[in-house]
């Protein structure tokens, strides 16, 4: 080990002034997070080496963008990381290997073990010189210094309401927004760099959270239900790594959470910090909610940086009409007033929430419409790898409704799910390694039209021509919608397992598949 630095050495100023030139680091993980962790490094004097125990073959971007040198890649299980490590003055590991977690190898878990048995951690003497090691999360939040934090977690949601939240707070111009984090754009690279007035939005995952130390200003909850049991071992074990957001919120921060979900509302309970409440019901005192189809806040405080005293609003407490947000399904309402809560603590003005929320049109892979091609809609939804969110999905559309499911089983239990697709869709078209099981699962629900793919191109066909076939069979529908651009079918990517039987990538390569597929679909009038 090197022992060359101090966690102090780690902050922007002492970045800037050289802190890491001549050092040797090690950055652990060779996804998007890693890759700007080693270009960060590296672009500030470090002698930088990115391991990642998966083939080089599966790592064709890191390796085209590290083609002219500046960085060493070690990939592949021939790869031996000790050595590596007991050289290293300081390690950076991406969130998903970390230790602890059953899917980081042994081979990876050993050697990392054993560095972090001598290693100065994120909670260790701010001051004290030896080998580090630390995420790359943490590492940008201590970039961050003061600048305004507001962190976002939750089973579902997340990124839909932290890009809500990034545009409602761009929409007050006086400062400068940043969003970064869990939606794959890592901010270690221009974290030092921005305006001491910026604002910076931080999606944070059940990945990341066990990894931070560092606090941020403000903690938005969107729900906490059941998700990477493989990952934390039982529901307790799950919800233990949710709660860490909220322990990490500034004494003079603000936690906001859903009391619509039982799990997040109890956090309301804490009594640390100053909780703003947000419900699909008439509000709680300080909150947001709904009353005769307006959403509506009821004394929400600003916080104190941004003029403290209750948020303005409009005449009776009015922000906006409920009819006025453009994302389908209750849950997107509830993502809606956890952002707006946010933009009223940030002192946003009430006009301004509302231009903002009404032209929000969604992110990709989440209810996005691809297309509507003769009278069907195609719908990207492909982020919904758990229960609740594919539940929520096929909730938000009427029949006729094809649903694409498949994928790798997440080992999460499904039979409370399959009565809920055999009342809400018409038939599925399943593929990928969860095809069999859920084909008994719908028929046992009473779900009897049900048509196989051998790929994503393959389900988007057939999703489309089942569609036809239930317009067809509903013949005030087809003779009203099949010419026209108007939707009165939907096709609905929402597939309950996880890609990595098919993709590399968690979701964003197979709903990009079904986009492109659906877009060469032939058709006489598209949308």
């Amino acid at each position: 080990m090197g022992g060359a630095l101090s966690l102090n050495d780690l902050s922007a100023d002492a970045v800037a002034a050289g802190s890491l030139k001549g050092t040797r680091v090690v950055v652990l993980g060779a996804g998007r997070t890693g890759q700007a962790v080693a270009e960060f490094a590296a672009a500030h004097g470090a002698t930088v080496t990115l391991h990642d125990s998966a083939e080089a073959g599966t790592l064709q971007a890191a390796i085209d963008r590290f083609a002219s040198g500046g960085v060493t890649l070690a990939f592949g299980a021939d790869v031996s990381l000790a050595p590596l490590l007991a050289a290293a003055d300081l390690v950076v590991h991406s969130p998903s290997v970390t230790l602890g977690f059953p899917s980081v190898k042994e081979s990876v878990a050993g050697p990392l073990r054993d560095y972090a048995a001598h290693a100065i951690g994120p909670e260790g003497e701010a001051t004290k010189r030896g080998a580090l090691l630390i995420s790359e999360p943490e590492w940008t939040l201590r970039l961050l210094g003061a600048r305004w934090r507001i962190g976002i977690t939750g089973t579902k949601g997340k990124t839909s309401t932290s890009n809500l939240i990034a545009t409602i707070l761009a929409a007050d111009p006086s400062s400068p927004v940043e969003l970064g984090g869990n939606n794959g754009v890592p901010l270690i690279g221009k974290a030092s760099g921005l305006s001491e007035s910026t604002r910076v939005v931080l999606e944070l995952s059940e990945l990341q959270l066990p990894t931070i130390v560092s606090s941020v200003d403000v903690a938005v909850y969107t729900n906490i239900t059941v998700d990477h049991l493989d990952r934390h071992g039982s529901v307790e074990g799950y919800r233990k790594v949710k709660r860490l957001l909220a322990d990490r919120v500034d004494s003079d921060g603000v936690l906001i959470v859903n009391l619509d979900d039982p799990v997040t509302a109890g956090l309301a309970g804490i009594g640390r910090v100053s909780t703003v409440g947000y419900r699909r019901d008439r509000p709680v005192p300080g909150g947001v909610g709904i009353v005769d189809g307006w959403i509506v806040a009821a004394g929400v405080s600003r916080a104190a940086r941004f003029g403290g005293g209750v948020a303005g609003t409009g005449p009776g407490g009015r922000i906006m009409p409920v009819d006025e947000i453009a994302l389908p399904g209750d849950h997107s309402i509830s993502n809606v007033l956890a952002a707006i809560c946010a933009g009223l603590v940030a002192g946003v003005a009430p006009d301004a929430i509302r231009a903002a929320v009404a032209g929000f049109r969604g992110i990709p892979h989440r209810l996005e419409t691809v297309a509507v091609l003769d009278g069907i809609r195609y719908v990207n939804d492909a982020q919904a790898t758990q229960p609740d969110a594919v539940a929520a999905a096929v909730r938000s559309f009427r029949k006729p409704l094809v649903l694409l499911a498949g994928g790798r089983s997440k080992g999460l239990d499904l039979t409370e799910l399959a009565p809920i697709i055999a009342a809400q869709c018409s038939g599925t078209v399943l593929f990928g390694e969860l095809a069999d099981e859920l084909e008994v699962l719908f028929r046992s629900a009473g779900l009897q039209r049900i048509d196989r793919a051998t790929s994503i191109p393959d389900a988007a066909a057939r999703g489309g021509a089942m569609a036809r076939t239930l317009l067809n069979e509903a013949k005030d529908l087809a003779s009203t919608s099949l010419h026209e651009s108007e939707a009165r079918a939907t096709v609905l990517l929402s597939p309950i397992g996880s890609s990595f039987d098919m993709f590399n990538n968690p979701f964003g390569a197979r709903g990009d598949a079904f986009r492109a597929a659906v877009l060469e679909l032939p058709a006489e009038h598209r949308a």
